[in-house]
């Protein structure tokens, strides 16, 4: 299928000093505390969980719920939040998932029973969902698009900040009060500091330009541009931008009646593979159970929740990697080499674990392959999977397309945290990561074929190349 290019010219670079480029960042930092509460939110459990199995009376069955509880009510998040953020706004949104964020963080802490904590971790999931929806989209509608790649991946950059801050903390909490009651509770509190201060920013940031423009507020959309742009800039990005949402909505069907035009329904197809291949890869069963792996494959039980520490810290260097590598090399090739090395990575673990006694030789080479896995997973698959999908789907539908991809991203995240300990207490670990490595051979074959390209292209232009595409 050929491309069709646009004859808007590919704007200037925006220069990175001056006081636009400074706005940017703080925004930048500001919207990505809702990926800092994303990652620590989904990290914390890792180390909470072993302390909450005798406080709490979990059996494996009610250890995957208390997990994957916050995963079933990140996906109805992902979705609610995409349709409420293009009703509504993208910063109005992620303030009311701040405080989504603050209230199941306490409601989580002060739990008194297994059943009254999976509803509060659904409760949070809520917000963790909504997050890892909106806070992509506005960052990539307010980012200039030489610019797009870097910024809107380093929410992605933050979300594995917070799984380290997670495991750092659970460590250091353990080592001082392993022995304390409830220890647990401790380290969930601590997410509650975030979601204040991504509330209190979030206050005075700007609504994304883009958004305003879909809703004809082109003053407001234009000064809001003129905060990030240079003035030249923002005035030819506009009128782009006001092309689009005009050709919008005199097309304008909304939801899921824009699934009846073929080539968004195709599109969609994709943009909901994309997200299943992230989740499929297995990154997840490491983010959550890390430190029962590690234990059971010969740590001791500090010694693994210390060890685990590593994992947080190869995806925040990799993550690092990952930002630059998005400025220089192409997007698909990026996911297909991330999918091909993680699920290289879990074979690995699953021979290793067939054939090394559970001894403290057999941890190391498993927490090595875990940190190669992570290695591969946070600097291409992850990033690449977070900012495809806040680029693709055009402006009428962005916020409903990317909350459906999240839906299924969610479902699929929640399908591997509920069965997981099920699966490795009835099948072993080693056959439990080879049902993963047999699926992420069908996710690069996947890739390899459907995947298209994105980067370098503003939304606007990717809209119509992508139209071209799929018609």
């Amino acid at each position: 299928m050929s491309e069709v290019h646009s004859d808007v010219p590919a704007p200037a670079a925006e220069p990175r000093t001056g006081p636009q480029s400074r706005r940017l960042k703080v925004i930048t930092v500001v919207a990505t505390f809702g990926g800092l509460l994303f990652g620590y939110d989904t990290g914390v459990i890792n180390g909470a969980l072993p302390y909450m199995q005798s406080d709490l009376g979990l059996t494996p069955i009610t250890e995957g719920l208390v997990t994957s509880s916050l995963l079933f009510g990140a996906a109805i998040g992902a979705f609610t939040a995409g349709r409420l953020a293009d009703q509504r706004g993208r910063r109005r949104v992620i303030l009311w998932l701040a405080s989504i964020f603050l209230l199941g963080a306490l409601a989580c802490t002060f739990a008194p029973s297994a059943t009254f904590m999976v509803i509060a971790r659904f409760v949070l999931g809520l917000a963790v969902g909504g997050a890892s929806v909106t806070v992509p989209t506005y960052l990539a509608e307010v980012s200039p698009a030489e610019r797009r790649g870097r910024l809107v991946t380093q929410n992605e950059l933050m979300i594995v900040s917070g799984q380290l801050a997670a495991f750092t903390f659970n460590a250091a909490i353990a080592g001082a009060l392993g022995e304390a009651a409830h220890v647990w509770r401790y380290m969930l509190v601590i997410a509650t500091l975030p979601a204040v201060v991504l509330w209190l920013g979030m206050l005075v940031m700007p609504e994304s330009p883009r958004w305003l423009a879909s809703r004809g507020r082109m003053g407001e959309a234009l000064e809001v541009l003129r905060q990030v742009r240079t003035a030249q800039r923002a005035e030819s990005e506009l009128a782009e931008v006001e092309r689009l949402a005009e050709q919008d909505a005199q097309q304008r069907a909304g939801g899921w009646a824009d699934l009846k035009v073929p080539w968004i329904r195709r599109l969609m197809v994709v943009g909901i593979g994309i997200a299943v291949v992230q989740q499929v890869s297995g990154v997840n069963t490491i983010m959550y159970y890390g430190t029962q792996i590690l234990e059971t494959s010969g740590f001791s039980a500090n010694g693994a929740i210390v060890a685990n520490i590593a994992n947080g810290v190869i995806s925040v260097l990799a993550t690092f990697v990952g930002i630059y590598l998005l400025g220089k090399v192409n997007r698909r090739p990026m996911l297909l080499v991330g999918t091909a090395g993680t699920a290289t990575s879990l074979l690995l673990v699953a021979l290793v674990s067939m054939t090394v006694p559970e001894s403290l030789l057999r941890g190391v080479l498993v927490l090595a392959l875990t940190v190669t896995f992570l290695a591969f997973q946070q600097g291409a698959t992850s990033p690449v999977t977070w900012l495809m999908l806040s680029e693709i789907f055009p402006l009428r539908m962005r916020g409903f397309a990317f909350g459906l991809a999240s839906l299924t991203l969610w479902v699929a995240n929640f399908a591997v945290g509920l069965t997981f300990p099920i699966l490795e207490d009835a099948l072993g670990i080693a056959t439990t990561f080879l049902v993963f490595v047999a699926v992420g051979v069908l996710a690069c074959a996947f890739v390899a074929k459907f995947v298209p390209e994105t980067r370098g292209k503003s939304l606007e232009n990717l809209e119509t190349e992508l139209h071209a595409r799929y018609s």
